[in-house]
């Protein structure tokens, strides 16, 4: 085994072991084949009020101008499914945001890995990332041969379906690189078919303006009338495009403790949500991603599905 070999092969057990379901590896360039269909989306403005996404469009599509001599992107996925969900005719909430929040757990994890990976190799700088900076998570993973970006716009793999996390760590290492997966959504339409506000405005394209995810946690303005009895009552976030996902059949429940929800979250009924007080919200969300929407946010949305 050479260098490369020895390299890569480290770093993907390293992340097996930190718990996550798969690391794929990629070359740092130009994202050639996303930025006309980024530029695209911005100029429809189907971005609706996140306007950071037209920020740093350079960056956006190549990570060698965030982090100076990058090399390799390394690619993670770390499941989030749950064993236990919500309770049937309630209020829903994404199965993401069940748990602790997955920036600080799954920052930490790739910390982690950046220093074995520089206590094994020796002196090499890169930076961690989850969710927090312009980087094209999904083209990423894609380009990675972690799975295929769906209809639905999400990554999906065969073998577990869409319920994780991505992350990355974009270092100056040169490594050995995987090879792009085919597509396997073949003439599905399922997710097209059962979303609930058509977002999904053509395979591949989804407009931020109608998603529920975007109204219940991107919105800062009052949720337009027009989505009234659309919502299928979502109160944080949406699942619908992957609950009716085929290849979410394989999914496995996570492994990680921080993830499971506070005990309380399952139990409550429509007429609890509707009654919750700050401090139940405190309680409940404190480590929560819920926390974004804050107690107002998340009041104006059960106020909506009412």
């Amino acid at each position: 085994m050479n260098k490369k070999q020895v390299y890569t092969s480290l770093i993907k057990t390293e992340a097996k072991r930190l718990g996550f379901l798969s690391c794929g590896i990629s070359k740092a360039g130009f994202l050639e084949e996303e930025a006309p269909r980024l530029e695209k989306w911005l100029k429809g403005n189907r971005n609706g009020q996140m306007q950071y996404m037209e920020n740093h469009f350079d960056k956006r599509l190549d990570p060698t101008k965030l982090v100076e001599d990058s090399k390799s992107v390394v690619s993670l996925l770390f499941n989030y499914y749950p064993e236990e969900t919500q309770s049937e005719n309630t209020f829903k909430i994404s199965k993401y945001a069940y748990g602790t929040d997955y920036h600080f757990i799954i920052k930490d994890k790739l910390k982690s890995l950046l220093n074995v990976i520089q206590d094994e190799i020796g002196e090499v700088s890169g930076r961690a990332f989850v969710d927090s900076a312009p980087v094209l998570d999904k083209a990423w993973a894609a380009k990675s041969g972690l799975g295929w970006v769906g209809k639905h716009t999400l990554l999906l793999t065969q073998q577990t379906g869409s319920f994780y996390f991505i992350a990355e760590l974009i270092i100056d290492l040169d490594l050995e690189y995987d090879s792009i997966t085919t597509d396997h959504c073949g003439t599905c339409t399922a997710c097209i078919d059962a979303c609930p506000t058509q977002a999904i405005t053509e395979p591949y394209v989804v407009d931020a303006n109608k998603c529920i995810s975007y109204l219940t946690i991107e919105l800062k303005d009052n949720i337009p009338s027009e989505f009234k009895g659309k919502m299928d009552d979502w109160m944080f976030g949406c699942d619908v495009c992957q609950d009716v996902c085929p290849w979410n059949r394989f999914s496995k429940s996570h492994r990680e403790p921080l993830f499971n929800p506070h005990p309380e979250l399952l139990s409550l009924s429509k007429k609890d949500w509707e009654e919750i007080t700050e401090d139940t919200f405190k309680k409940v969300f404190q480590k929560s991603a819920v926390k974004r929407t804050k107690f107002s946010g998340l009041k104006r949305n059960i106020d909506f599905l009412k």
